[in-house]
């Protein structure tokens, strides 16, 4: 990621290529909201495409009635919404049932099923697959899931636990008629996306990704979320950038991500855009980036142009 505030020394405007690549990488962009406001939906329905995939993501402290409601708007907006489906938020398989129901209502077909972050499971369910393999959702209209990657590691889950986990839940949406894509956790640089891309397909695993990227936030923000989200390996390498210190309340966007992941022949590999910065924020940087307003850098970034 490169400061926001830095400007750049420009790449000779002749190698667009790179910027084409960057560009059409972009545009396949998904992105992550809460609780997005009317202005935020104003502002992504002006700068992203329709059918574009929203995910809603799933906190244990509201009201579930919220992330329906969401999910609604987001479809009457012409907006593919994709809930987070927290296994472990839920008592039983009737109030899992419940929730599916009143998420068909609202026009969901895809969902991102995860565990959850509860330390102590609200009832029956302690891991997604088990809201996969009940075959609630199918019987409710999912047709597509999401579920988890984990580049940088999961603070309390080893590697080789993480890979047979994956494995054996794209098996289980498989075997329920599922289709199913990965949604991996943010990193904030392009090696560790790399390198867990190419650990996947070596292991046999061609199902199609979605890679984490933080959108543009402050310093603060993005190494807030990080120590959240358990992100502590690129958080550590984040903050051993040069002069960064100096820089904890400037902005900065994934321009170096984007850039590296756009170069490399990944296949079935897409960005997913977290909005720690603000949906409206994200989304316009993206929209610009995907318009191709770019200037390309010697450091392996780029700045955004204004319209």
């Amino acid at each position: 990621m490169s400061m926001m505030t830095t400007a750049p020394s420009l790449v000779p405007s002749a190698d667009l290529s790179d910027t084409a690549r960057i560009a059409e990488f972009v545009r396949r962009a998904s992105f992550e909201a809460t609780r997005p406001s009317d202005a935020e939906l104003d502002a992504l329905a002006a700068a992203a495409a329709p059918g574009t995939r929203i995910y809603i993501s799933a906190v244990a402290t509201h009201p579930a009635a919220e992330q329906i409601a969401v999910a609604a708007r987001l479809r009457a907006r012409g907006f593919e919404p994709v809930p987070h489906l927290a296994a472990r938020n839920f008592a039983d398989h009737a109030a899992l049932d419940d929730h599916l129901a009143r998420l068909a209502e609202a026009g969901v077909t895809q969902l991102l099923v995860i565990g959850g972050d509860r330390d102590v499971p609200a009832g029956a369910f302690h891991h997604a697959i088990e809201a996969i393999e009940s075959g609630l959702p199918q019987n409710r209209g999912i047709r597509e899931i999401g579920i988890a990657g984990y580049p940088d590691g999961h603070p309390r889950v080893s590697p080789i636990e993480l890979d047979r986990a994956l494995a054996a839940k794209i098996e289980a949406a498989a075997a329920t008629g599922l289709a199913v894509h990965i949604v991996t956790q943010f990193t904030f640089s392009a090696a560790p996306i790399l390198a867990w891309v190419a650990r996947m397909r070596d292991l046999g695993i061609e199902t199609p990704v979605r890679v984490g990227i933080a959108g543009p936030a402050s310093v603060t923000t993005l190494m807030r979320f990080a120590a959240i989200c358990g992100v502590q390996a690129s958080l550590r390498a984040f903050t051993r950038q040069a002069g960064l210190a100096k820089h904890l309340f400037a902005g900065v966007a994934p321009d170096a991500i984007v850039r590296a992941l756009s170069a490399k022949p990944l296949g079935a590999v897409e960005p997913h855009f977290f909005t720690f910065g603000g949906l409206a924020a994200t989304a316009r940087w993206s929209a610009a980036v995907a318009a191709g307003r770019i200037a390309l850098d010697r450091a392996g970034g780029f700045s955004v142009s204004p319209p």
